[in-house]
């Protein structure tokens, strides 16, 4: 079958002769004069890509491991109709591995005049701010024998937030909290310091809570009823130091740190108490104050987002300073910070007292569950080894909680997926004990 259409076009003029012109060791092709007019034309009538005007619209943030779409539009101000590669280029960690080609690559025909919208879709492996670096333009003419290409800087700001995978907990966690706040029928008394009413006695009941006055008046024993006190202030501190780096399974400790300081956030918001957010290694990396509880967990998320591990030693003694300048009086200090026994002897047990003489306070870790794994391996000289070795780093974990424990201090040591629920439940433990 003949070739028709652009094939028969280059085939045909393929076959023309080609004359070659040699001065001296240097050879020039010299393209015949059908060649030359086709290509000429072919560049003539390709779009121009330097006046293109372009511009972004679409998501500004998303949850890590959600998808975001930017749409882009190009106008085509020219009187030649655009036929385009276009290809929008943002940093790798936008993509998922294996996919930036299919995804930011897309074909356009644009008419003169008009303007057409392609759609670029992120999803992101890292948090953070991911920044549209350039948008590169190729027009071709109608033979595709020659081409245009220019590149436009169209700028666009995705913020990644954090994923807050521990959200799921939630429920039950408020489930508790109604309890404590007496919405939920109990046969249990409140340990709270607030009062909240009267009630006919029951065996098993604490008889310091009998109203004796109250039972005077009636003909049944009374006894007062108490809800978890409101307004009290949390202060979550999250030490960003070279311990926060290491990485347990796919992420950083600080990652698996901040979803439990979200779902305590999030928790304590609803049970009417104030928290505020401090991020420290050697100088803040992170203050929120002062806001409503319906505006305290996007705060958090949005200052969370960018903030990455400092390959330093924190100081603990100007962690220590800030947060008693951030916290008034009798507040709840959640620490959320390593277990390691050099930073913790050396760094935060020397100024523990200075925190612990004026407010309650949590020290969480996240815990490597590959420690456990290996304390239960046998069967091989090697495992024997790893096991042994697994022991005494836990041991030195134990003994560093110990130390804390003895200085009033409430310790959460769990897994990266268990953190955010132990840490709630101590939060919810103190509010039962009355202690906050």
């Amino acid at each position: 079958m003949a070739p028709t259409g652009r094939a028969a076009l280059l085939a045909a003029l393929g076959s023309l002769p080609v004359g070659v012109w040699e001065p001296g060791w240097t050879g020039i092709l010299a393209v015949n004069a059908p060649i030359a007019l086709a290509c000429a034309c072919d560049y003539a009538l390709a779009a121009p890509v330097r006046r293109l005007r372009l511009s972004r619209a679409g998501d500004t943030t998303v949850r890590l491991g959600d998808t975001a779409e930017v749409t882009l539009t190009v106008t085509n101000p020219s009187n030649r109709s655009l036929r385009a590669r276009l290809r929008d280029a943002w940093p790798p960690s936008t993509w998922q591995p294996g996919t930036e080609i299919s995804a930011s690559r897309h074909r356009l025909t644009v008419p003169p005049g008009e303007r057409r919208r392609v759609t670029t879709r992120l999803r992101p492996t890292r948090r953070g701010d991911r920044l549209a670096d350039r948008v590169t333009i190729r027009s071709y003419g109608p033979l595709g024998l020659f081409t245009r290409q220019a590149t436009h800087k169209v700028p666009w700001t995705v913020r990644v937030l954090p994923p807050f995978t521990s959200r799921k907990h939630l429920p039950s966690k408020l489930a508790r909290l109604r309890e404590l706040d007496g919405r939920t029928s109990v046969l249990i008394r409140g340990q709270g310091t607030e009062f909240d009413s009267l009630r006919e006695y029951v065996p098993g009941d604490d008889t310091r809570s009998i109203d004796w006055r109250a039972t005077a008046r009636q003909t049944t024993v009374a006894v007062r009823t108490w809800r978890p006190e409101r307004d009290r202030h949390i202060l979550v501190v999250l030490d960003t130091g070279r311990t926060s780096a290491g990485r347990v399974g796919d992420a950083p400790r600080l990652d698996a740190s901040m979803d439990a300081a979200l779902l305590l956030a999030a928790l304590a918001s609803r049970a009417g108490d104030r928290v505020d957010l401090l991020a420290y290694d050697r100088r803040v990396r992170a203050l929120v104050q002062g806001r409503t509880s319906n505006d305290v967990l996007p705060s958090l998320v949005s200052a969370m987002a960018t903030l990455e591990p400092e390959l330093v030693e924190t100081d603990a003694r100007g962690l220590t300073a800030t947060a008693l300048r951030t916290a008034p009086r009798s507040s709840l200090i959640v620490l959320l910070t390593t277990l390691d026994a050099a930073p913790i002897e050396e760094g935060l047990l020397p100024v523990l007292p200075q925190l612990t003489q004026r407010h309650t306070v949590v020290v969480a870790s996240v815990a490597d569950p590959h420690v456990a794994r290996m304390a239960t391996s046998r069967g091989t000289t090697e495992s024997v080894y790893e096991a042994a070795a697994a022991a005494q780093a836990q041991a030195e974990r134990d003994r560093t909680a110990d130390q804390l424990r003895r200085h009033g201090v409430t310790v959460v040591d769990a897994t990266p997926e268990d953190l955010a629920p132990a840490l709630s439940d101590a939060y919810l433990a103190l509010k039962s004990a009355g202690r906050l």
